[in-house]
């Protein structure tokens, strides 16, 4: 079984939770998640399974898209629901004016601090495990840029936004900075990614729904290699070149830039290179 089956996380396992039921029910032996959802965020969780983990680094570098509600007036030391309170503040007379304003300068790239509780390494020790043992160290910042950020709706102390921004944008640490923005302080209340690279909402299949599925009824609903990587540009090669391709002898092509992927004549992925001095230099070869 090789192929990405989108899981709708639901509220509560981790990412890893969710490879490891999924690794059970289906019988597999290879198996992971791309871009990690933690435990209160809910929505598309890609799974790559069997040759499809070789891509899974790749399809990690997409973009991202969430819908997210913020509580305005606490902090946490998470920065989302599941931490505990660290301050506390009036929040201030909400309007879509002044929202908007303090939402315009998260708009666009930017650089941000990763939070204490994520898996960022500093000094070959990832950020929470120093968090959980109480110590809180300096993070370099990163260029982030989101692309979208929507305001939805809003109520006396709580926002509800859209967000669509590249791979590595908190969107904790969007909602700590932007009640810091507001002079109240924020935290996360809830979130649920809408879309992961070309995946989104629309085929993802709930986790509780998993087990009820035949084997071949899930065969059904994986993508494809081929179609788990469309942010790549695609090359295209004669049933002849392909044999070659697969041997991993170098193949004459028109010059595309960056990364592509090869296909054949029946579309099957056959290997991910670049293009250089007009011919394909092989990243990674499917058999």
């Amino acid at each position: 079984m090789d192929g990405v089956l989108v899981i709708d996380k639901p509220l509560g396992p981790t990412s890893f939770d969710v490879v490891r039921q999924v690794r059970g029910l289906l019988k597999v032996k290879k198996a992971g998640h791309t871009g990690t959802l933690d435990p209160m965020a809910t929505g598309v969780l890609p799974v790559c399974l069997g040759e499809a983990t070789k891509v899974a680094g790749i399809i990690t570098e997409g973009d991202k898209a969430y819908d997210a509600v913020v509580r305005l007036g606490v902090e946490t030391d998470t920065q989302d629901a599941q931490g505990k309170p660290t301050a506390e503040a009036p929040v201030p007379p909400l309007t879509a004016p002044l929202l908007e304003a303090a939402l315009a300068r998260f708009r666009g790239t930017f650089d941000q601090v990763p939070p204490m509780y994520s898996a960022v390494k500093v000094a070959g020790k990832r950020l929470y495990e120093l968090a959980r043992a109480g110590e809180e160290v300096e993070r370099a910042s990163r260029s982030v840029t989101v692309h979208e950020l929507v305001l939805r709706d809003f109520s006396a102390d709580r926002l509800t936004l859209s967000v669509r921004c590249t791979k590595g944008f908190y969107v904790r640490t969007l909602a700590y900075d932007l009640g810091r923005a507001l002079g109240c302080g924020a935290h996360l209340e809830a979130l649920r990614r809408t879309m992961s690279g070309p995946f989104t909402l629309a085929r993802a299949l709930p986790l509780g729904d998993l087990a009820s599925l035949s084997r071949e009824a899930v065969a059904g609903r994986l993508v494809s290699l081929a179609d788990a990587l469309t942010d790549l540009p695609a090359v295209r090669v004669t049933a002849d070149e392909a044999r070659r391709v697969l041997h991993g002898v170098p193949v004459e092509v028109a010059p595309v830039p960056g990364r592509v992927r090869v296909l054949g004549p029946d579309d099957a992925l056959l290997a991910m290179a670049e293009v250089v001095g007009g011919r394909l230099r092989y990243q990674r070869v499917f058999n």
